[in-house]
């Protein structure tokens, strides 16, 4: 029996699919964009024809017309048919060319284009089932994470997201001992370490060349009072610590009841763990969103096989929601969990008990 097509749907399915593909080209060329310095100089020039901004930086005009093209067609920059000038708008610029801001979306640009760099060890890796392992990233992964949640927790982790702890904040004015596990490059641990200058942070991950780059940040920074260490979640020294957190980690690693575990074993009595884990629902229906469509691919790509490859290989996926994370730390031997604060891409966790 013939299987009836509906044409009306097999046109929105094309437009989508093709529009899915000028996205795409757009992530690729806001990239080579910014790597260029192409916005930056956008934003300093004003409007600008092509020549302008050859001459202003250096670059070719027949790329920088293409460029222009597909950058204007996606909406990241401005073109006026009548003088035939780019510029930015303060949103695009938002967006595009300020670094260091929640809007910017750079970061998030340079993690997907470091996806498709490694594209075929992402298929060997689908094709077998087998893990692999958070080293086997490349580089543009690791920067990108970084520069991608790092205004984030610029933005609310001093302002809303400690302040909404239970007696937390006060506690690390005073002083006390600090774990950030899972610290990547470190940027959590040096804005607590610069917020709470009483206190000791201690900086954990399993990622040699991460902690490697956190310490030259501290350095760079001139903080005192944090010091890095490769150590994985399961068995990061030291013991009475009064706030032990992990910053959108979690489900990334093999075992992370094992993790929770040894976060309260290392935490002194009355101690907080605080839990940043991706926005989702409970249910795969409640993620149907683009925000949802973002962290299931990369959990796709960077999360799942990150834990497949580690022991017990749990594989939680970003979207794992909140009742599974409580599963996961009741398991742990936590008694209390609850949803402190959360953002359009966070829910953050207090686990105490």
């Amino acid at each position: 029996m013939a299987t009836q097509i509906d044409e009306t749907k097999l046109e929105q399915l094309a437009e989508k699919v093709v529009g899915d593909i000028a996205a795409s080209m757009s992530v690729l060329l806001a990239y080579i964009g910014d790597q260029a310095g192409l916005y930056e100089a956008m934003r300093e020039a004003g409007p600008s024809s092509v020549d302008e901004l050859a001459a202003k930086t250096g670059l070719n005009p027949k790329y920088l017309h293409e460029w222009l093209g597909c950058n204007a067609a996606a909406g990241y920059v401005t073109h006026d048919p009548a003088s035939g000038r780019f510029s930015l708008s303060p949103e695009q610029a938002l967006v595009m060319a300020t670094e260091g801001q929640p809007a910017c979306m750079q970061g998030f640009l340079q993690s997907v284009v470091g996806q498709f760099e490694n594209h075929e060890r992402a298929v060997e890796t689908f094709r077998s089932g087998e893990g692999r392992p958070w080293s086997d990233q490349g580089a543009c992964c690791f920067c990108g994470v970084d520069r991608f949640f790092r205004p984030g927790y610029a933005a609310f982790l001093l302002s809303e997201w400690i302040p909404a702890l239970d007696g937390v904040e006060e506690k690390l004015r005073a002083g006390g001992r600090i774990a950030d596990i899972g610290c990547g490059h470190g940027s959590s641990s040096i804005l607590m370490a610069e917020a709470f200058p009483n206190a000791t942070v201690h900086g954990f991950d399993f990622h040699e060349p991460s902690i490697e780059e956190a310490r030259a940040k501290a350095k760079a920074a001139g903080v005192d009072n944090v010091e890095f260490t490769v150590a994985t979640a399961q068995d990061f020294p030291g013991e009475n610590y009064d706030f032990a957190c992990i910053f959108d980690a979690l489900h990334d690693m093999g075992d992370p009841v094992g993790a929770a575990r040894h976060v309260r074993e290392t935490l002194k009595e009355g101690g907080t763990f605080m839990l940043v884990e991706p926005m989702a629902g409970d249910s795969m229906a409640e993620n149907m969103h683009p925000v949802g469509q973002i962290f299931y691919g990369f959990s796709t790509t960077v999360c799942t096989p990150a834990s497949l490859a580690q022991d017990v290989g749990l594989g939680l996926g970003a979207q794992a929601g909140q009742k599974r994370l409580t599963e996961v730390l009741e398991e742990a031997g936590f008694r209390h969990v609850r949803r402190a604060a959360e953002t359009p891409t966070n829910m953050i966790l207090e686990v105490t008990g």
